[in-house]
């Protein structure tokens, strides 16, 4: 029986650390006494260090933004401006990811192109535009996989997987590009400005196909976690995509493990899992799948130091805490990745690291 592989992962990053100066800003933007010391003490617990954004720091986080500043106090940009950042950042974000994937001298041999993002359209769209710019082949199958949230990777690399189980000569890439810092709300609430507090960009590339070598796909199962479909929510408003985080998003991941809904385990003791790549969306929503499964501390040490070195990057979170397993190597271990996204949806699937 054939099956697909992860061959390699690249990622990238914008280069301004947006993380500190953002925590120096909504504490001035807070109501003085109670909420800032909120903030401040809910912030040292974040687990998170950086988070960089397509956006210059003084122009992302200053009170008294300069002019073209992008969030100025009392006059934030409209959704039509964040969409004009989206198109100009993100396929150039995509191109470096691509670019730390050593795809040079491929580019004619991918057939497929499978793009997820959830923070920002444009048409042509980013898979055009990044086909365009990479010189793909005219006949390329693209994809789009859009305004699924966090656990959108995990639907990308199952359309991948069935694409080269379909056809073992397909070469697919899978881009997650996600610009979060362009969704920034003013707001003076606390538990809004720690949500935001955890948001960074980031973009990875993955390329699956057939042949044998990096990570070995296998079963993906997905379940809705019942009564929690108004805990994670995204909708389109005039100033940007609006984003409601609920404090119940833990609670909910763990009683969901807890009872194993939809099978997402297999039946089986965590004993089997050798590998943990769980998408970081904060602090305590890790800490509520260790706590659920009984994990080890050092089971989930990749997925919090790619949110401590990164942020929640959305969907292309979970991508950077496979890239991490993958360098590490090894010897061969089996792997359970996990992420979750509004609805809320639990996604996963097994996975087997070769090397």
């Amino acid at each position: 029986m054939s099956t697909a592989f992860i061959n390699r992962i690249g990622t990238a990053v914008p280069e301004y650390d947006v993380h500190t100066p953002y925590l120096d800003f909504m504490t001035a933007a807070l109501p003085a006494g109670k909420a800032r010391q909120v903030f401040q003490r809910m912030a040292g617990r974040s687990g998170i260090s950086h988070r960089r954004s397509v956006l210059h720091k003084d122009g992302l986080v200053e009170a008294n933004a300069p002019p073209g500043g992008f969030y100025r106090r009392g006059a934030y940009p409209t959704t039509a401006d964040r969409m004009r950042i989206y198109a100009k950042h993100a396929p150039t974000l995509a191109e470096e990811a691509v670019k730390n994937l050593s795809l040079q001298g491929e580019a004619q041999s991918i057939t497929h192109l499978i793009v997820a993002s959830c923070t920002g359209f444009v048409a042509p769209g980013l898979d055009q535009i990044l086909a365009k710019r990479l010189g793909m082949r005219p006949d390329l199958q693209r994809t789009i996989v859009g305004f699924m949230g966090c656990s959108a990777a995990v639907p990308a690399l199952r359309i991948a997987q069935s694409t080269v189980l379909a056809d073992p000569f397909a070469r697919v890439l899978v881009i997650n590009l996600e610009l979060c810092t362009l969704h920034l709300q003013e707001t003076t609430d606390v538990q809004t400005a720690l949500s935001f507090m955890l948001f960074g960009d980031g973009c990875s590339a993955a390329l699956v196909t057939a042949d044998q070598s990096g990570v070995a796909l296998g079963d993906f199962k997905s379940a809705v976690i019942p009564e929690s479909e108004e805990c994670i929510t995204w909708h389109v408003g005039d100033q940007g995509f609006v984003m409601y985080l609920s404090g119940q998003v833990p609670g909910k991941i763990m009683q969901a493990l807890r009872e194993d809904v939809g099978g997402l385990l297999r039946g089986e003791g965590t004993q089997a899992i050798d590998l943990w790549a769980v998408h970081g969306g904060g602090r305590t929503v890790l800490d509520a799948v260790e706590t659920a499964l009984n994990l080890a501390p050092a089971c989930l040490a990749t997925s919090r130091a790619v949110l401590n070195d990164h942020g929640n990057m959305s969907s292309a979170t979970i991508m950077f805490v496979l890239a991490r397993m993958l360098e590490c190597g090894g010897g061969e271990q089996c792997g359970l990745a996990m992420a979750f996204g509004p609805g809320m949806v639990a996604e996963t699937f097994r996975f087997t690291r070769l090397q």
